[in-house]
């Protein structure tokens, strides 16, 4: 058995690197939404495709977290986190340079590679650094409310950067960011690693289930225009199936798996995956729905839709620091409730979004209680997700939380893109006007948001047990 190591007198100025770091990735989760009109239009995307700006970064984000988690363990938390940091500046700077809808999507696939890397072993590195209890509580507080607020701040700074440097912006700002933090990692942030890990992956397994969630979501995109019941929908299916099926035959056989099928024995790891997935489905979803409400129907530029979250920014940074300490005092399951019927209510509010809509009090209600959602979810997920592992299994807890998210961001995007384009086309089939249209497809789209939300608080509530968390009532160490 290892001993504990003392405490690091920099884990707090680590904290904050780290936290910034994973701040630029979930910001480039959302960064982009408000940009998307732009972007379409100077690229000549098709509409369909556009959503691949956000989806081809959350899923390759998604697929490789594993991977990710377990190399950090094996090669070295800090050494891996830098290699991360590298990878996402790069392809920062590609994504800026792009010259057609093809090269962004390529280079935001590298970039969500570049964030794959970065998570979990800053997570891990978070979890490694902080002794479980109240101190840990605190740093995975913090982190949280990164999570929570870093896509409704996304959604400000891209319409700032495309309305007064042009969407290139979005990404070209993350080249200095990571470069800084690049210099600071090697004075703050300790190495750690599995000293006796026997230092093997599993590629396959990444390959596998990144190709499988990819055709998924892929088949899910075109099945309204090939067909439901087309043979290639169903052909595509069926390819994921089988290749979803192959990774979690082959986790059981391989020698070092991606990802341990025994993890899932840690009831409230699996439940905080479960419900985890679902949230990430409607943020991601919801996010992109308003945006495009605020630009195509409303008629908002960018730097509107941008200023337009600031109610949702605002309040999410505000509700953090509540959030934290409610989870700390009460246990992560009531606030996460409490946040989902937030969130619930936030997207009852949307459904109602008239065509000729106005931001008070049209929007406004909605964005405040959307705001106070968001830590109010990301934070108690963040801890039920950790609470109990290993620390030698902390890279892949790390990466599994996220994984859970970013692939549900992902299929919530398809999803709900899909739905609410196919009522519109149906709409202007039909006659309707253009604003007339596109309502009406959004609408139908929040209603179907509502039906997630409700189906990840059922699973909160049945699936995570408050007295499975033992919060420590000691007091934090400052440092």
């Amino acid at each position: 058995m290892s001993t504990q190591a003392a405490p690091d007198p920099r884990r707090w100025k680590a904290l904050a690197l780290l936290c910034s770091a994973f701040f630029m990735v979930v910001l480039d989760i959302a960064i982009v939404n408000v940009a998307l009109p732009s972007i379409g239009e100077e690229l000549e995307f098709s509409r369909e495709n556009l959503q691949w700006v956000v989806t081809a970064y959350a899923l390759v984000y998604g697929g490789f977290l594993l991977l990710g988690g377990r190399a950090g363990d094996l090669l070295g938390r800090r050494r891996v986190f830098m290699v991360g940091l590298a990878v996402f500046a790069l392809a920062s700077l590609a994504c800026g340079l792009a010259w057609s809808e093809q090269a962004l999507i390529v280079s935001r696939a590298v970039q969500g590679l570049g964030a794959a890397i970065i998570t979990p072993a800053a997570l891990s590195i978070i979890t490694t650094t902080f002794t479980e209890g109240s101190e840990r509580n605190k740093a995975l507080g913090a982190w949280g409310a990164v999570g929570g607020t870093g896509a409704a701040a996304g959604v400000l700074m891209g319409g700032i950067l495309t309305r007064y440097l042009g969407w290139e912006w979005i990404f070209f700002v993350n080249v200095p960011v990571g470069a800084l933090a690049l210099l600071l990692t090697l004075r703050y942030v300790r190495e750690s690693r599995r000293e006796t890990a026997d230092r093997t992956y599993d590629p396959l397994g990444a390959i596998s289930v990144t190709a499988g969630l990819a055709i998924l979501v892929y088949a899910v995109s075109e099945a309204p225009d090939a067909g439901w019941s087309s043979f290639q929908t169903i052909g595509l299916f069926v390819l994921s199936a089988v290749l979803l099926a192959f990774f979690i035959v082959w986790e059981t056989r391989v020698r070092a798996p991606l990802m341990p099928l025994r993890i899932f024995r840690i009831r409230l790891l699996a439940a905080a995956n479960a419900v985890g997935f679902l949230q990430a489905a409607t943020v991601f979803s919801t996010f992109f729905i308003l945006t495009l409400y605020m630009q195509q129907v409303l008629a908002y530029s960018a730097l509107q839709a941008g200023i337009a979250f600031v109610a949702t920014a605002g309040t999410a940074v505000l509700a953090a620091g509540p959030a934290q300490a409610l989870v700390t005092r009460l246990g992560p399951k009531p606030v996460l409730v409490a946040g989902l019927v937030l969130m619930l209510a936030a997207v009852l509010w949307y459904t109602q979004i008239p065509v000729s809509g106005s931001y008070w009090p049209d929007l406004v209600p909605g964005f405040v209680a959307y705001g106070i959602g968001l830590p109010f979810t990301f934070i108690p997920i963040s801890i039920a997700a950790l609470a109990g592992v290993e620390e030698r299994e902390a890279g892949l807890a790390s990466g599994l939380i996220n994984t859970s998210q970013q692939i549900g961001g992902a299929i919530g995007v398809a999803i709900i893109s899909t739905v609410a384009f196919t009522q519109a086309d149906n709409l202007l089939a039909a006659g309707d006007p253009p604003p007339v249209a596109f309502t009406g497809g959004f609408g139908r789209a929040f209603w179907v948001i509502v039906a997630l939300l409700i189906t990840s608080l059922v699973a909160t509530l049945v699936l995570i047990r408050r007295e499975e968390v033992q919060v420590s009532e000691a007091p934090a160490v400052a440092g």
